[in-house]
């Protein structure tokens, strides 16, 4: 069943033709644009030409969405090999916005759009504030960054599709969001997960749950748990959504998860899935896990091969109950370079906040350190202990450490160091969370 706690929340379709369309119409579209846009990077693209070239490989042998397998793969290190402009399929003078994220080296990694690649974001944003129940009545909080980070831009621009109010707060101030937020009425808000428990925490603290008109909250650009959505639902009494996106291949608008909550809905027609063993490069079975990939179907400016997003997760084809037939990718379990090797074991962050938010006792704040010892892996999770716990007699903590401790070895399968900490000590982060610190000079 699924959980609506709004009364008047009610479930909308913003392209049932697209949304619902049958498998053998929709692998028609994306055949007819997959040779498209193959045809334009062989011709406008030198890295891609090169790429095809070495592999024998010219834009008459893909005839179909089935023949994706023999095009090359994109990597975030052949953006950046490729900076700032090496990857564009266009004349520059037609690209009309460029949106970047920081990279290892100092230099950004960089993607570029048309104005039709604007205008087919802000649909697929617009597509996915519906599936929230979002529309021109509602009035959009949006609390992630603006600047060349796309999710402030790519909800604004959902909003703008759709005739909602944007409240473009950005990141930061939050003793200021919450005013602003119960001022202007607002009725959803978008930020990071953790960021969205942090402003729910500061929310019910301040003794304006009550007062608050938000009903929906949207969620992501880090992997976040049921658990964690839950507890955000439970303080603020609203639905909360998982949006999914990556710069490089349009921001938030990739995929989003309905209110039945059973995986994020992909608009295919736009953006190809696939989920592949990371090892052998060979699809993965629906349900079973592995890297997600795409392909660009329609981005004109910098159109992208099989990028592989270093994402984990599985993928689902069947219809859901709302009625789309766009294929659903689950909660991500992680991503390939956020997965910590600790004593032979792989270790996701992901784990630990389901286990911690399974246990009462604690908060939903940790932070995993890891270090070499004499050789050895040595894992220690900081967590916060509840304020109505904090102040207990030394042995009911130390009772507390061992439950915890306990339930992250049943979780994980290695043994870790607990550290119970004090409420709120744990820095809060008005972005992505920063939840493992690794030590190991691997």
């Amino acid at each position: 069943m699924a959980r609506v706690k709004n009364a008047v929340w009610q479930e909308k379709i913003r392209d049932p033709h697209i949304e619902c369309m049958s498998r053998d119409e929709m692998q028609a579209i994306q055949s007819e644009r997959l040779q498209s846009v193959v045809k334009r990077v062989y011709e406008h693209t030198p890295f891609y030409y090169n790429k095809m070239k070495e592999m024998g490989l010219e834009p008459g042998d893909i005839r179909g969405i089935e023949d994706i397998h023999k095009l090359p793969f994109t990597t975030k290190e052949d953006l950046r090999d490729n900076y700032p402009f090496g990857l564009v399929a266009v004349p520059q003078e037609e690209i009309v916005r460029v949106q970047g994220t920081s990279g290892t080296t100092g230099k950004l990694t960089l993607a570029s759009y048309s104005q039709k690649d604007v205008d087919v974001w802000g649909e697929c944003v617009a597509r996915a504030l519906s599936m929230a129940g979002i529309d021109q009545s509602d009035r959009i909080h949006v609390c992630y960054g603006y600047g060349l980070f796309t999710g402030g831009l790519g909800i604004d621009f959902g909003a703008r599709e759709l005739g909602a109010m944007s409240i473009p707060m950005s990141a930061g101030n939050t003793k200021r969001q919450i005013m602003c937020m119960e001022d202007f009425g607002a009725t959803a808000f978008a930020c990071t997960p953790s960021y969205a428990l942090y402003l729910a925490e500061s929310i019910r603290e301040a003794g304006l749950v009550d007062k608050m008109k938000i009903r929906v909250g949207i969620h992501g650009a880090e992997p976040w748990t049921e658990e964690m959505r839950k507890e955000i639902e439970d303080i603020l009494d609203i639905d909360c959504f998982d949006i999914y996106g990556l710069c490089e291949i349009t921001g938030p608008g990739v995929a989003m998860d309905c209110i039945h909550h059973k995986g994020l809905h992909v608009f295919e027609d736009h953006f190809y899935p696939e989920v592949l063993n990371p090892k052998t490069n060979e699809p993965c079975a629906d349900n079973e896990s592995g890297e997600l990939v795409f392909t660009t179907l329609s981005k004109e400016a910098m159109p992208l091969l099989r990028y592989r997003t270093k994402d984990i997760t599985s993928i689902q084809r069947d219809v859901c109950e709302c009625g789309r037939t766009l294929p659903r990718i689950q909660k991500f379990t992680g991503r390939t370079d956020d997965m910590k090797v600790i004593r032979g074991v792989n270790v996701f962050p992901t784990q630990v906040e389901a286990a911690l938010l399974s246990m009462g006792g604690v908060a939903p704040h940790y932070k995993m350190i890891v270090d070499r010892v004499e050789g050895q892996d040595v894992l220690t999770v900081m967590v916060e202990v509840d304020e109505q716990y904090f102040s207990d007699e030394i042995r009911k903590l130390d009772e507390l450490k061992q439950r915890v401790g306990k339930v992250l070895k049943e979780t994980l399968g290695i043994s870790v160091k607990v550290r119970l900490v004090e409420p709120k000590s744990i820095e809060r982060s008005e972005g992505k969370a920063v939840r493992v610190i690794d030590n190991r000079d691997l």
